[in-house]
């Protein structure tokens, strides 16, 4: 999706710059950011939200200004974070000005300080006033997504540990919270329940505990190739987990020192996650320990939005 640049001097006009190219999401992801929505899906989506804020009715717009007056204003950045939701921003704004001109100044994943600029924007007044809060809602909401999970990563940067998300996300945003989390750095975790098999301490008390045959059904009825995990909280488990060959095993809820001591034993022979307790104060330790992954609920179901405004020039 190509974007004008804004009328500026050829002296001081800066290249165009693109979105993250739309496609299919790459979940896990690898190499290249991908949005996860096709333009059909992020049209729609977008219209849902205007609709829901009654964006082409704005009451107060139509009131005040002036259905010909055109303004000119900068998305920006009020404090320091990582930048998501650039492609839902764009849409909302279009979808009320199709010929509004946008200028990209930091695409998602981007790092932002105060006063940066994000986007450019030339258009109707009133569409511009009726599409902010929309706007603004998904872009605030997925930056502090991504902005949270940047911190994370750079805690335990020099470490073997990434961070994952888990599926504590917003009902109906899953992809988009997940899409976040790899804009600020993060590794997915399973997509949904049908894409991996966890097997925790109530699917084992199911089975009487045994680890061995909850390991052999899974495998017995999952789609060849399908990753095996197993929630463990004692060393006793993580040694079932072994013997019953579990792809991953999930060191739950456990110290430093218990920690280290499942990964000794498990020896590369299956990939570690730890899990639970996991916050910016602890998740150092706990990568030091050797862990190959560290799943973080906080990224998503408690991420602070990122603060983001629009204002006119």
């Amino acid at each position: 999706m190509d974007l004008q640049p804004s009328e500026q001097s050829p002296e001081r006009r800066r290249p165009p710059r693109t979105i993250t190219p739309l496609s299919t999401p790459a979940i896990p992801s690898v190499g290249t950011l991908r949005f996860p929505y096709s333009q059909d899906d992020l049209s729609a989506l977008v219209k849902s939200a205007l609709d829901e804020d009654g964006a082409f009715n704005d009451l107060t717009t139509i009131a005040t200004v002036v259905s010909d007056r055109h303004a000119r204003g900068r998305l920006v950045a009020r404090a320091t974070g990582v930048v998501c939701g650039v492609p839902l921003a764009i849409e909302a704004f279009r979808q009320l000005d199709d010929k509004i001109t946008i200028r990209i100044d930091h695409e998602d994943g981007s790092h932002v300080k105060p006063g940066d600029s994000v986007l450019y924007l030339s258009g109707h007044a009133r569409a511009l006033l009726a599409a902010e809060r929309v706007a603004l809602n998904f872009m605030q909401r997925l930056s502090g997504v991504a902005s949270i999970t940047a911190r994370y990563v750079d805690a335990v940067r020099g470490t073997r540990a990434k961070i994952l998300d888990t599926r504590k996300t917003t009902p109906g945003w899953r992809l988009l919270e997940k899409y976040a989390v790899r804009a600020g750095g993060g590794t997915n975790h399973r997509l949904d329940l049908s894409s991996a098999v966890l097997i925790k301490d109530n699917h084992l008390a199911a089975v009487d505990g045994d680890v061995v045959v909850a390991v052999r059904r899974a495998r017995d009825l999952a789609p060849a190739g399908t990753k095996v995990e197993v929630e463990c909280d004692r060393i006793d488990q993580v040694r079932a987990s072994l013997e019953a060959k579990a792809d991953i095993i999930l060191l739950d809820n456990m110290t430093p020192d218990q920690m280290r001591d499942c990964v000794a034993l498990v020896n590369h022979r299956a990939i570690t996650e730890a899990s639970g307790g996991v916050n910016l104060e602890t998740v150092r330790a706990i990568a030091e320990t050797g862990v190959d992954w560290i799943s973080v609920g906080a990224l998503t179901h408690s991420a602070p939005s990122l603060d983001l405004a629009l204002d006119f020039e």
